[in-house]
């Protein structure tokens, strides 16, 4: 089967996603999804005629985010008028599956140069209107089918299944928040970030601005656990709650509420994007390799718990690619809520050491519709950094999926 080569991939930094707060939070998400696809076009020299689609994770297409946000930012970024684009929606796990679907148009032989990335303005989420996105409070044949609650309900319920103490989940997000400062303040993920800058030449962002360097466990103590109250909110005029959609399936359980702001994923803006090349395209071009695309998966788990699937995936894209766990020199696993990390690093039995290194979306942050591209080229970086030669990234999407691919350094 033809090869997908990773040429390139950028990012922005990450804003706090809250007007009035965030840095990026003014920026239109057309201008933060022009401004990685222009960094792609002039580090990389591209011909943009010859860019033959860009592939774009967004998940709440709504407002400003709606009307095919990839091909409207390819034309604010100066993109030839002929370089297509399309926008699309796996909940979280959209960013993988972009640069995926990106990989498996070159590996068809049906096209050469392809760009897959994502975008989202989670500040602008309270300016979408609509119902969250997460959930189909509507459908109550799908409901009475597969009650779907709140995700922080499910990180809680997973918990609680799980016996997995709060404590050992804060302990994860200072270890996260640990490494996010240990690799700022050593430019690890300077490869790759391109600053904002706003339609007046003046800079926007050019670094992280959500992490919290200074957590610790007596700080994440101190903490209300954030989901319970959310639980037994009416969702509608018979008084259904999203604790009642988990005891439709569960129920016995009774939910023990350990997750709070400080271990789960943080509100943010962002954008990210890799370019993508067959092998002839790149030779011909003069283009040097990054990574090559090994193998990729898709996977799907209950829709009640929601989280779960990142396990399967990542067993699942292994035994396409002929590979062990041991193989593996990284993991990036998205710390959407500190327990979907910490069950993946139990059920695998994975070396700590080996999982997001660079600290995770409790510390970061996590973009919606970007966060999947960023983790790959967060792996990819530091891949080259360490010498190592295999990466797996996976996450959790609503809906109880997740994606999955392993890359290889070239």
């Amino acid at each position: 089967m033809p090869e997908a080569w990773i040429i390139d991939a950028c990012r922005t930094p990450r804003g706090i996603g809250k007007k009035g707060k965030g840095a990026l939070a003014d920026e239109h998400p057309q201008h933060l999804g022009a401004t990685v696809l222009k960094a792609l076009a002039e580090r990389n020299k591209l011909d943009t005629s010859e860019v033959e689609d860009i592939i774009f994770g967004t998940s709440a297409q709504r407002g400003q985010q709606g009307g095919d946000l990839a091909r409207m930012a390819a034309l604010e970024a100066g993109y030839d008028v002929r370089c297509s684009g399309v926008t699309l929606d796996r909940f979280c796990g959209s960013g993988i599956t972009a640069v995926n679907m990106a990989a498996a148009a070159i590996m068809s032989g049906m096209e050469d140069l392809v760009i897959g990335g994502g975008c989202e303005m989670m500040s602008a989420y309270a300016q979408m209107g609509g119902s969250s996105p997460f959930i189909d409070s509507d459908n109550l044949v799908l409901r009475s089918m597969h009650p779907q609650p709140h995700q922080g309900i499910c990180a809680d319920a997973i918990a609680t299944l799980e016996g997995i103490a709060r404590e050992d989940l804060d302990k994860l997000a200072v270890e996260s928040q640990r490494r996010a400062a240990h690799a700022i303040e050593n430019g690890h993920f300077s490869k790759s970030l391109i600053p904002v800058y706003k339609a007046d030449g003046s800079l926007a962002l050019d670094r992280e601005e959500f992490p919290r360097p200074g957590t610790t466990l007596e700080s994440l103590s101190e903490l209300k656990a954030a989901f319970e109250p959310m639980a037994d909110y009416p969702l509608d005029e018979a008084g259904t709650t999203y604790r009642a959609l988990v005891n439709q399936v569960y129920p016995d359980l009774q939910i023990k509420h350990v997750h709070h702001a400080g271990n789960s994923s943080g509100v943010v803006d962002g954008a990210a994007a890799l370019l993508l090349a067959s092998p002839d395209y790149a030779r011909a071009h003069g283009m040097k390799p990054r990574a090559r695309i090994v193998a990729m998966a898709n996977m799907g788990d209950s829709p009640t718990l929601m989280l779960n699937a990142p396990v399967p995936a990542a067993r699942k894209v292994l035994k396409k690619a002929g590979m062990s766990l041991s193989d593996i020199d990284l993991f990036e696993i998205n710390e959407a809520f500190a327990v979907v990390a910490e069950k993946f690093i139990r059920d695998l039995d994975l070396d700590r050491d080996k999982v997001n290194v660079n600290g995770g979306a409790m510390a970061l942050g996590h973009p919606i519709g970007a966060t999947g591209s960023i983790l790959i080229g967060t792996v990819l970086d530091e891949l080259e950094r360490r010498d190592q030669q295999f990466g797996l990234i996976t996450m959790c999407a609503a809906g109880g999926m997740a994606p999955a691919v392993i890359i290889e350094r070239i």
